[in-house]
Order: structure tokens, then C-alpha cells, then sequence
């Protein structure tokens, strides 16, 4: 378990993070989100030795973080570090060496790892011929080819098309399945939401939300609810405590005041005729976003 306690980070007059805590937990994809200039880089920076705190601590599994564990963490930097006149294949391959690999588990390692993100085909040519988002491919093949318990990756998906953002993800999950911590940051929001099992968002430099995506969801929710049913569904308007939002011959949804109230719906929609679905809705992270930052 990765662990934050009370990070407090300044520069001259202004607080970049103040009083940052969280989890990053092995095996869990962890999501953190927040405007340009919230504090994300600053935090992966600090987690990383990169830069030092004023206040609080970094810790791995229970014991304060030390240069040697942070030599085996994987980053991802927001900005690309590869060495443009490399091959693909020969820097990958280079990173494997530096961790301690022999060469031949080294190019094994990289070559597998190239292929499943995407670039079985460009091993031999350079990085700076790469297009911008192939360029990234390779900047997280760099971060993982170690296979490392911790991941940090800042922006991962910058620059990736539909496509590839499902090949990486696809990779990013299955590293988790195999028991790494990772934590990543991510402007887009709708990739966090499908992708992240646990979700911190910072605004100002302070932790705003931090939990699971579902239970967040849970705590964000308000009382709506869809309803699909196979007659006209216009009575819902009719009852008390019921404001209609979207409606459309069996289809409505509606914000209730009470349970109650959503439960009275519920039982005229079954004395009326077959209900297809009735169930709550629940809030997009970005709007649990923009609820929390305000």
C-alpha cells in the first residue's frame, strides 16, 4: 500500500498542496484528477523523491518510502523523456538492462511488451520517427517493462486515439490484476470513469473527493431516477413530491423529494402495466467534478 499523509508543499507565498492524503492500494487502478495547476504533478513528483515536502510522509507498506524503493516504482512523466535516436526496441530493451535484466530476458521483456501495446511493427525505428501518440506507447512500455509494484503515470492517455486509449488501458488492467499499485492522472475524465477502481480529485492543492468510484457515486447521488415502461408514463407529472425532467411516451425521469415519493411512483408504474426498469441514477464523475471543486 502506497500511503500520503498530510502533504504539505509551498513555493514562497503560495501553498501548492496543503494537508494531501491518500491510498494507493496494490491491485486497484486509482484516478487522479484535477484542473491544470490543481497539485497532481507536484504529488507524483513528491511520491517519486523528485521533489521534497515541507510537511507530512510518503509511506510503502507501512515503512517510511526510501531511494531504493522508489528505484523500482514505474513513471509515466507528463512530459516525453525518450531518447529520440534510439530505436524503439534498443531503448526499451536499455531501461530492462538498467534494472538489473540480462539482455536476452531484456529484449524479450520489451519485445512482448511493445507488441501488446501496439508497436510490434516500429521495433526498429527511431523514437523521434514515432507519431506523437506512438511516442507515448513507448513512453509507457519504458515505464513498465520492469514490471514494477508501483505505477505512477501522469497523463498517460495525451495524445492517444480511441483505439490506443483501449490498448492501454487494457494494459493498465491487467498490471493491476497482477497486484501492482497504480496511480494516474487524467484530464479525461470519461477514460477515469470507466477505467479507475479508486478516485482522488484535488482542487487548489487540498484532496476535494477520495474513495472508491462507486461509493463516490453513492455519496454524490441525488434523488433521480429513470423509469421505462410499456404504457404512456405522462402520470408521473400528476403525483406530489415528483419534478419531471425528461419524458418520453413510457420513458421518464424524474427527481423524487423523498424515497417515499420514488416508491410511489414505482407502484402506480406496476399498476399500470409492465415496467421494463425502474432504478436511481447515478452522477458522471464529471459531475461529481464539478459538484466538488465549486
Amino acid at each position: 500500500m502506497l500511503r500520503l499523509r498530510g502533504i504539505v508543499k509551498t513555493y514562497g507565498d503560495r501553498r501548492a498542496l496543503d494537508d494531501v492524503s491518500f491510498d494507493v492500494a496494490p491491485g486497484r487502478l486509482t484516478g487522479f484528477v484535477g484542473g491544470n495547476g490543481a497539485g497532481k504533478t507536484t504529488t507524483m513528483r513528491i511520491v517519486l523523491g523528485l521533489l521534497t515536502p515541507d510537511a507530512g510522509e510518503v509511506s510503502l507498506d507501512g515503512r517510511a518510502l526510501t531511494a531504493a524503493d522508489r528505484r523500482d516504482f514505474g513513471y509515466m512523466p507528463e512530459e516525453r523523456g525518450l531518447y529520440p535516436k534510439m530505436k524503439v526496441l534498443e531503448h526499451i530493451v536499455y531501461l530492462a538492462r538498467l534494472h538489473g535484466f540480462p539482455r536476452d530476458e531484456a529484449t524479450a521483456r520489451a519485445t512482448a511488451l511493445l507488441g501488446r501495446l501496439g508497436l510490434g511493427e516500429r521495433l526498429r525505428d527511431n523514437v523521434e520517427a514515432l507519431s506523437l501518440g506512438n511516442q507515448q506507447r513507448a513512453q509507457i512500455a519504458a515505464a513498465l517493462v520492469h514490471d514494477p509494484e508501483v505505477l505512477i503515470l501522469d497523463e498517460p492517455f495525451s495524445g492517444l486515439d480511441p483505439l490506443a486509449v483501449d490498448v492501454v488501458s487494457g494494459v493498465l488492467q491487467e498490471r493491476a490484476a497482477q497486484g501492482a499499485a497504480v496511480l494516474f492522472s487524467s484530464h479525461q475524465l470519461d477514460v477515469v470513469e470507466r477505467l479507475c477502481d479508486d478516485l482522488v480529485i484535488i482542487a487548489g492543492g487540498t484532496i476535494r473527493a477520495n474513495g472508491s468510484r462507486d461509493a463516490l457515486r453513492a455519496a454524490h447521488a441525488s434523488r433521480r431516477y429513470e423509469l421505462v415502461s410499456a404504457g404512456d408514463a405522462g402520470w408521473v407529472r400528476e403525483l406530489p413530491g415528483i419534478e419531471v425532467v425528461r419524458f418520453d411516451g413510457g420513458y421518464a425521469v424524474f427527481d423524487a423529494e423523498s424515497e417515499e415519493a420514488a416508491q410511489r411512483v414505482l407502484r402506480r408504474a406496476v399498476d399500470q402495466g409492465d415496467v421494463a426498469s425502474f432504478a436511481p441514477q447515478h452522477p458522471s464523475l464529471a459531475q461529481i467534478f464539478k459538484e466538488v471543486i465549486q
